[in-house]
């Protein structure tokens, strides 16, 4: 036992004896590295702490900038904060506009109105008459004089009314009474009390219009629940003559002078306004001489030719022109065989118009114009149908005139004399 215990002892003496001053000096620089890794890894961590500090410090702080103003409106005394807010988060800028056509527009728009056709229909079942209207048109108010408005619009506008009733600007309704009409150039005048008008139209010069100068229609197309419609356009043509089925038997009765314009005139607009950019009148639109089928051609008559009509029909009722007293029937309506056989023409002759029917006592008859003579010339210019007869008659004559006319009768050329006489018919 005392053996073993000393050689323990000689072995540790001897590890002592074999540790070396190079192993010491590894050992102090093994321990070395250990502290600066170690406080490496303390400053690291620092340093991400300070990172994750300092982001959360931003993120509140913006959340913060983002949320105080919606609740600054929940703090005490501030109760109006959220009407100041929308008052300046919100601007609406209310700027009037005005043109040349917004100023012509408004010096007019009051004397347009609208005019509903009352007629009297008799139910077929118990033969009872009731009254209800029949159509709706415009009219403009041209002058007001004592206690009465004058009004001008289309003859087909009026046509068969029982009762008038003109609506003005401001929604009143006004019983109207006719005061003339006159078929030939669809022109009427109707009047009002005038107690609550306050527009009255200014007449305008047509006939010094040019080609694609500004034009303005003001009316009420498809009925009064478009009342006071504006369209806009250009004079597209000045002195257009336009066929007109004036007594709808699918015959042209007559050629009507006009305004040609491209602003849109629909049915309703009749008899509304034309106006200047000046705001002054300067035709009366009219769909009785406009194809329904046609776009972008509208038809006015020229103010020139309504002044002198609308002044007689408030002094007669009615326009007097020179009567003839005959029937007209074109030749070109006529067939071949009875021109030959009949009428006995020359094959050269193939147009004219036919009398066919003279009244008796009348200027015709003093003249000694038989039924069944063509009419070829009067006054020297040739007549091709009964539109040239008419607007010959009726532009170029005048009451107490004297014809000088040609007629074919039996095949031969006969001289006659008329003197036109005082009538509202041909």
């Amino acid at each position: 036992m005392n053996y073993n215990h000393d050689e323990e002892k000689n072995q540790e003496e001897q590890n002592d004896l074999n540790y070396s001053p190079l192993q010491e000096r590894l050992k102090r620089e093994q321990e070395e590295e250990n502290r600066r890794r170690a406080n490496k890894k303390a400053g690291g961590s620092k340093a991400g702490y300070f990172i994750s500090g300092l982001a959360g410090i931003i993120v509140g702080a913006l959340l913060i900038w983002l949320l105080v103003p919606s609740m600054a409106d929940q703090l005490p005394g501030n109760e109006n904060n959220n009407e100041n807010t929308s008052e300046t988060t919100v601007t609406q800028t209310a700027t009037e506009v005005t043109t040349d056509i917004t100023s012509a527009v408004e010096s007019v728009s009051g004397a347009v109105v609208g005019i509903t056709n009352i007629q009297e229909v008799t139910d077929f079942w118990n033969q009872k008459a009731t009254e209800q209207e029949a159509g709706s048109g415009s009219g403009v108010i041209y002058k007001s004089e004592g206690d009465k408005a004058y009004v001008i619009t289309n003859y087909h506008v009026v046509e068969g009314a029982k009762q008038l009733e003109v609506t003005l600007a401001d929604g009143t309704k006004e019983e109207a009474t006719l005061v003339g009409s006159d078929i030939w150039t669809d022109l009427a005048v109707v009047s009002i009390s005038n107690k609550n008008v306050k527009t009255v139209a200014k007449f305008g010069d047509s006939d010094v219009l040019k080609q694609g100068e500004t034009v303005i229609a003001i009316g009420n197309p498809l009925g009064l629940d478009f009342y006071g419609s504006v369209t806009t356009g250009v004079i597209s043509g000045k002195d257009r003559s336009v066929p007109v089925d004036l007594n709808s038997d699918g015959y042209e009765d007559w050629e009507t002078e006009v305004l040609q314009t491209d602003a849109a005139i629909n049915p309703g607009n009749s008899g509304g306004a034309l106006i200047n950019i000046a705001g002054e009148l300067i035709g009366i639109n009219s769909m009785k001489i406009a194809e329904s089928s046609v776009e972008g051609l509208g038809f006015s008559i020229p103010i020139n030719t309504v002044i002198p009509i609308v002044e007689e029909l408030e002094r007669n009722g009615e326009v007097k022109r020179p009567t003839m007293g005959i029937g007209l029937l074109d030749l070109t309506d006529v067939p071949a065989f009875y021109q030959q056989q009949t009428l006995k023409l020359p094959e050269e002759v193939t147009t004219g118009v036919v009398v066919s029917e003279v009244v008796q006592g009348s200027a015709a008859d003093k003249a000694g114009i038989e039924q069944y003579d063509v009419i070829v010339e009067m006054d020297g210019q040739k007549i091709e149908n009964s539109i040239d007869l008419r607007q010959h008659l009726y532009n170029e004559t005048d009451i107490g005139d004297t014809l000088a006319l040609k007629v074919y009768r039996q095949g031969k050329i006969v001289d006659l004399k008329l003197t036109l006489t005082e009538g509202t018919s041909i």
